[in-house]
This record gives C-alpha cells, structure tokens and sequence, in this order.
C-alpha cells in the first residue's frame, strides 16, 4: 500500500494499520485522569511512524488526535521518490497549489486530502534538491508563492527549514 493511501485512508482504516497501545495519561486533567487508560498510541507498521494523544480525559478524543497527528506525522517524515524529468504534478496537488493558502484553515488541516497534498509537495521539493524557485517553476508558481505555500502551516514550515539547515542552506522566512 503507498503512503497516499494511508494518507487518504478513514480513520477507522488508518487506525486498523497501527498497533494500538492504551495507557494512563500524566498531568492534570481531574480525579478521573490517572484512573482509567484514557492515553492513546498509534504505530503505524508499514512506515513505523508513531503520535499519541493524551489531550483528553477521553480515550476516544485521544484516538481521534492521535490518528490526525499520526496522518500529518506520515506525510512529513515519509518522503517517496519523484522523477523530475517529464513531471507533471496530480490533480491534487495542482489544485492545491493553485488554489493558494486562502482555504487552508484549521478544519481543511485535519483532511487526508491536504496531508497527501503536502506529501507530495515535500517530495517534489526534495526531489528538486530543496530548490524553491526550482520547484515553484515545475508546479507553476512563483518563488514567493511557494514560498507562503511552505510557510502557511507551522510544522510544514519547521520540516521545510530543518531539511534545509540540513543541507547548509538559509531557512525560509
């Protein structure tokens, strides 16, 4: 199974991909916190990815945050290979990127849909060597609109830098 299919998998389907582990959660959250196995982890055995949630005094929210955590973790550390020569971009992406950051807001975030979006962005952008202006020419765009493409959400941006001080290079501002 590709990782796109993970990332665009239900809930249900991408939870029945993942070792599942329950257990008490630390911190504050009421008498009933440190009572009950309210704590959820989530292995996801094809990539190994793993994110918890322990956000709730509610197993259930927990397993909801733990999976989308777990979907943005896979399509930020799970990089594929693109072939530059003769790329053409998905519908997806294309349609992503040409619809700009405007309807990027908290609800589109939490979508298998962005997530496979941004995987595929990453890997383009890896594949063209960290290159923005590289990268921005393949998909249409200007350098500054990849740019604020890269930077609209926070942990797209931090990987994007980290990646980018790993090879010597300015982070993006």
């Amino acid at each position: 199974m590709a990782r796109i299919d993970h990332l665009l998998a239900s809930d249900e389907a991408l939870i029945a991909q993942c070792d599942v582990d329950r257990y008490r959660a630390s911190g504050p959250g009421g008498q009933h916190r440190n009572k009950t196995d309210s704590g959820v982890r989530l292995r996801h055995k094809a990539t190994g990815v793993k994110a918890i949630g322990e956000d709730s005094r509610s197993q259930h929210e927990n397993k909801l945050h733990a999976v989308r955590r777990l979907r943005s973790a896979i399509a930020l550390e799970v990089r594929e290979p693109v072939a530059i020569v003769g790329y053409v971009p998905s519908a997806r992406l294309a349609g992503f990127v040409a619809a700009g950051t405007a309807p990027q807001g908290a609800k589109t975030r939490h979508t298998g849909e962005y997530w496979a979006s941004i995987a595929e962005l990453l890997d383009l952008l890896v594949a063209n060597a960290l290159e923005i202006g590289t990268t921005a020419q393949l998909l249409g765009l200007t350098t500054g609109a990849m740019s604020k493409q890269l930077l609209h959400d926070e942990q797209v941006a931090r990987v994007v830098n980290d990646l980018r001080r790993s090879k010597q290079m300015r982070p993006l501002r």
